[in-house]
This record gives C-alpha cells, structure tokens and sequence, in this order.
C-alpha cells in the first residue's frame, strides 16, 4: 500500500454562488426546474415553458415523469432557452410539499447531474419553501445534498479510465426580487459545513493502517495551521502524568501511540465560555481482549466517527468565521489484543479518581471518553457534547435514521433537539435515570464499565455520566448513524450538520 499523505485528499470542488436570474435567460449547461405530481409547474418552470413555446408541458404530456419526488426527466436543446439541458425534477403533491419531499428532490437531481457532461448548472429549487420551512433552510439542504452527491472517495484505487466531466459551478437560482442577506448567510454556513462534512467523511472512509491515532493528530495540526487555531496534542506519557488511567488501559494492546486532541477556535470574545466537542478516536476496535467476531470487523475502521465528526464541525466553523467560541478534544488510539493488553477483570483508576472494573474491553469507548470528559473541566465549558459509535444497543433501539440523546440538561438537550430539527439530522431524547446506575454496580471497584445486555446505550450512557456531574453535558450515541454498510459502505458524515446548527444556534448565530 502506497502512503497517503494528507494533502493528497481531494475533496469536493463544486463552487456555488447565489442570484436573481430569469430561467428562459440562464446560459447554462444544464437548467433544474421543479415538477409537482399531476405536471404542476413550479414558478420558475411556467417561465421557462413559456419560453419555450409549452415543450416542458409537451413532453409532461407523454407522462414519461412521475411527479414523483427525486424523479427526474432530462430535454434536451429546447428552442426559446438559453440552456443546453433542462431537468425536470418531481416535487411530489404540491400539499404534502415538506421536509422529506424537498430533501428527495435534491437527491435525484444531484444524481442525474451527476451522470451528465453539464460543468455547470442553474438550479430552481432552493427558492421553494417546503412546509414551515425557510428559504434558509432550503438552500443549506441543497447544498448539502448536492456535495455529498458529488463526493467521491477513490484514492486509494488505481485508476485506469479518465474520470467522467465534474459539474464545477452550480447557481441557487431564483426567479424575482433581490437576495436577502440571510439567503446569503445561508449558502456561506451550507458551504463551510459542507467542507466539514466532506472532512469527516473522509476521515472515517480511509483504512485504519493509514488512519491512525497520529494521523488525525497531523490532520489537526493541518487545520491549525490553515484557519490559525489552537492546537495541543498530549501523548502518553502525559496521560501518564495526568492520571488517565482509564484512557492509558484501551491502548495496551495497540502498536500505536495514543493521543489526547485538543484544538481551540476563538471566533468570539475571549469572555465567552466556550462550547467543548468531545469526539471518540478509536482508529480500529477489534474489541480487544473481548475479540468482536470476525464478520462486518472491517467496518470498525469508523469507531473514530465521533473524532472525524468534531474536527468537521471545528472546521466548518472556523472555515465561516462564526462569531462562536468552541473546543474539539479528541481522545484517540487502537484497541487491540495482545500480550499486553487489558483483561477482563482489570481494575483502573480514571483521570476523575473514580475507579472502574473492566468486564469486558469492548466496551472501551466510555474508558477513553470518561478521562477526556474529566479533562474538560479545566476548559471552564459552557456546555460539552460527547460525540461516540459507543452502542450497538443503540443501532437495535433507534436503527439507522435517529441519533440517540442524552443529557443532563434538559434545556441542553431541548437545544438539541431543535437544532437536530433545523439541520435535518435528527436526535431522539433517551432517558439517563438513576434507576439504570444499578446496573453498573462492582463488587471490586467504583463502577463496572458494563451493566449487561438489558439498556446497554442507557448503562453506557450513565457511566459516563458519573464524569460529568460538573459539567452541562449531552452525549450523542451515533453507531446507528454514523456510517452506512453494505454496498452503500462510507461515511454519512453526521453529526457534523447537527453540530454547526446547534453551536450557532446555542450561540445566537441562527
């Protein structure tokens, strides 16, 4: 395997700007207009149908178009336009015009310009409002749908074909009036958080013998230097000093160093506590001692999701210039057998002077992430969100489309809860009640780091608890969410929207 250096990554180019423009006059390589069912034209295509002497309602009339959302019919060379190519884009029924319908749309539009030659496109679809929505919020679900359509992790194949014509330019276009200082505000956070997102995909997609703990800590220093943050890296020997105890026994049985992330962006007054991102950085978890069965293992390489998922968030952030103050502390190593591993049975003293018995070491997310929370005491947080592929429980409680919610703050986690909302990427509120602490009961030590099979995303969420009762604090159980299996296999890149949307908004940056 040939080395793959960070500034070998390339991401999405795609450049998008935003503009009053008449459809019937839009140059371009290829036009997007949206189609309800039943061949209802949107604003903007009655426009250009008009222009076009009624072709668009002509080839509707052969019903070779749905109207289905995301469905799409491509015309080609219709006299009276200026464009070379129009792609009609079914909404659904223009009552039921929401959230999903919307979403649906941007999806199948990216994909059939995806399989074009167009270098460019003028796109009509963030002027539509979906239901109790903003053109705000349309226009960042359209980027953000567009980019990651248009993402590619390739790499690391050979490549023996030309790669096919990239749309370079794409225009948010809409039909009248001047755009607003919000639209434009919007495409500038749908941007940078797109940039994040493309980041953490990134992160977690490459393999684990490249991916390492010191390579996110190189990524990090890579950011630090290009948006001018703050960076300090703790390696072992200082968790040694400290007393991470707990963080220390997950990387014994690891070749590779560990390492304690912290990188710092000051976008607001230095009086401003800042909101701290805690993210797991487990490159590889093979369970351990606890040796994972062998099927899906490779899919383990994305147990640092919650690493790659803080680090977008900080660059997105800073890549805007938000008026925030935010931290991404990322605890980071392997978790590997070997002779010098940790055992079941193993008691270990953590940062916070608690004491734990490990019963089992794949359930080594919350060892590392308990000494890292303790550690961001010192940072006097506003609040702090631990982000973590922590449970399967959770994937069997939530499957694959909500991101389970805990927290010990019920405004924290209101918060949470609208800005999950907001962003389209959504959580579900699970319970943190002292009931289940029993659960966690040790004949030998302070706590046990398991409490069984009944609740285990609730156990594994109480025990981290216990390291937070100085803290407001929420705790995002992404295993469900973070990643995609089977021939669909990458990163999804969440929860990098919910973060951006939560810290603007918690900041009052809405």
């Amino acid at each position: 395997m040939r080395s793959f250096a960070p500034s070998e990554r390339r991401e999405n180019a795609v450049e998008f700007s935003i503009k009053t423009l008449a459809p019937e006059r839009a140059k371009t390589g290829c036009l997007v207009l949206g189609v309800y069912q039943g061949g209802a034209l949107t604003r903007a295509a009655q426009l250009a149908d008009r222009a076009a002497r009624g072709a668009l309602r002509g080839a509707l009339a052969l019903g070779d178009l749905s109207g289905k959302p995301g469905s799409t019919l491509l015309l080609r060379e219709l006299p009276g336009l200026a464009a070379q190519r129009v792609l009609l884009v079914g909404l659904g029924e223009r009552k039921d015009f929401g959230e999903q319908p919307l979403r649906d749309a941007v999806r199948g539009a990216a994909n059939a310009l995806r399989e074009l030659g167009a270098k460019d496109a003028v796109v009509y679809l963030g002027e539509l409002r979906a239901a109790r929505r903003s053109q705000a919020w349309g226009l960042r679900q359209l980027v953000l749908g567009l980019r990651e359509a248009f993402y590619r992790f390739d790499q690391l194949k050979t490549q023996k074909k030309p790669p096919a014509p990239a749309l370079a330019a794409g225009t948010l276009a809409q039909g009248e009036g001047p755009v607003t200082l919000q639209a434009q505000a919007a495409l500038k956070e749908a941007l940078a958080t797109a940039d994040g997102a493309a980041l953490a995909r990134t992160l977690g997609n490459l393999p684990p013998n490249i991916c390492t703990p010191s390579y996110l800590a190189e990524e990090a220093k890579k950011l630090a230097r290009q948006y001018k943050l703050g960076l300090q890296v703790l390696e072992r020997r200082d968790m040694e000093k400290l007393g991470m105890g707990a963080l220390i026994s997950v990387t014994r049985g690891s070749h590779q160093p560990p390492k304690l992330i912290v990188l710092r962006y000051n976008g607001a007054a230095k009086s401003k506590k800042p909101v701290v991102l805690v993210g797991k950085g487990i490159t590889f978890d093979t369970g351990g001692i606890s040796l994972k069965p062998a099927a899906e293992m490779d899919e383990m390489k994305y147990d640092m999701s919650g690493a790659a998922s803080v680090l977008g968030a900080l660059r997105a952030l800073a890549g805007m210039k938000a008026p925030v103050n935010a931290i991404a502390v990322v605890p980071t190593c392997e978790n590997m057998p070997g002779g010098g591993a940790s055992r079941p049975g193993d008691v270990v003293t953590t940062l916070s002077g608690q004491t734990v018995e490990i019963l089992n070491t794949d359930a080594e997310g919350r060892l590392i992430l308990c000494d890292a929370l303790t550690y961001t005491e010192r940072m006097q947080p506003d609040v702090v969100i631990d982000v973590a592929t922590l449970t399967g429980a959770c994937v069997i409680a939530l499957g694959h489309v909500a991101t389970g919610m805990f927290a010990n703050d019920q405004k924290l986690a209101d918060e949470l809860l609208a800005a999950g909302e907001d962003a389209w990427d959504r959580v579900w509120q699970m319970p943190l009640w002292e009931d289940y602490q029993e659960q966690l009961r040790s004949n030998f030590a302070d706590m046990a780091n398991i409490g069984g099979r009944p609740a285990g995303s609730v156990t594994a969420a109480c025990f981290l608890s216990r390291f937070t009762k100085k803290l407001r604090w929420a705790h995002l159980d992404i295993a469900g969410t973070a990643w995609k299996g089977g021939r669909e296999k990458g990163s999804t890149a969440r929860p990098v929207p919910l973060l951006v949307r939560f810290v603007l908004r918690h900041a009052g940056a809405k």
